[in-house]
């Protein structure tokens, strides 16, 4: 796979031999948020011979590409399984791009979602970057057969849920570490939904969760086909941004397949997301036939 030739417009900034693929991170300019944006790009030994499914990571508020492709250790069991890995920014980034003086707004603090209030607006539209623009110049540059899925941590695992649960037909499924699934009710998301869409909360729905599994239900259309989430018991976090059990009840009330699985001991850091990363991948790759 050394023989890939990013797109036009994209540039490979970073390439590492890893467990017989190749780790890359690549640069490209980002027509929709108006801004350079790198992400992470694993390819595996498989690839040489013909497609691979892909599995888009989103990581969590202060990340960019690095944190995950540095401590997850995904790639020797990507590369074992036979699954691309692709990691995205968490924010558009750079010279005027708006951003806040606190962590968990602005730049590395995107949400996953499109942003109608200025000054965010101008830039913040990653829920169209994650689900339409990366997918489509990934998909272009490599041998790919339609195969995806999504998963993520925390901000990201939000985010997975909620691209998941809105275009079903594109994810063969969604897994998710300690995911903000209800971000109308708690802290965090209260935050970053009132300064990206405004205070009128009937906007925030089509960004959380727990009501999108309600909507459809409530609409008569199908459940995603399987959702798995593991949640920290240790988390600092719990309790106040992430309430697991909000989610576990609309999904049993809406009759959407949920696996939660709750970890003594395990707290927000890399070190959980580590320590299960190898099992989500291999449930992923089930599901996507690798």
């Amino acid at each position: 796979m050394d023989t890939i030739t990013p797109p036009d417009g994209v540039s490979r900034i970073e390439h590492h031999a890893c467990f017989g693929g190749w780790q890359d991170v690549w640069q490209h300019r980002s027509p929709l948020l108006g801004c350079d944006m790198r992400f992470g790009l694993y390819l595996p030994p498989q690839l040489e011979k013909g497609p691979c499914p892909i599995v888009y990571w989103l990581s969590g508020l202060t990340c960019s590409e690095q944190n995950f492709i540095t401590k997850a250790g995904a790639q020797r069991v990507a590369a074992e399984l036979g699954l691309v890995v692709v990691v995205p920014d968490t924010s558009p980034r750079g010279e005027g791009v708006a951003d806040d003086e606190n962590y968990d707004l602005g730049q590395g603090a995107g949400f996953y979602v499109n942003a109608t209030e200025a000054p965010w607006d101008t830039h913040y539209r990653m829920y169209d970057y994650v689900v339409a623009e990366l997918p489509a110049l990934v998909e272009k540059a490599l041998p790919f057969d339609g195969r995806r899925s999504v998963m993520g941590h925390s901000m990201g695992g939000h985010g997975a849920l909620v691209v998941a649960l809105r275009n079903p037909d594109r994810y063969a499924c969604a897994s998710a570490f300690a995911p903000i699934v209800a971000p109308s009710e708690v802290p965090w998301g209260r935050k970053a939904l009132t300064a990206y869409l405004g205070s009128n909360e009937a906007h925030w729905a089509a960004y959380d969760a727990c009501k999108l599994v309600a909507a459809r239900a409530r609409e008569g259309r199908p459940p995603l086909a399987e959702i798995l989430i593991d949640q920290g018991e240790d988390d600092d976090f719990l309790g106040v941004s992430l309430t697991p059990e909000r989610f576990e009840a609309e999904c049993a009330a809406a009759g959407q397949p949920l696996t939660l699985r709750r970890q003594p001991g395990y707290d927000h850091s890399y070190y959980f997301i580590a320590s299960f990363l190898p099992e989500h991948l291999a449930w992923h790759a089930e599901r996507l036939g690798s």
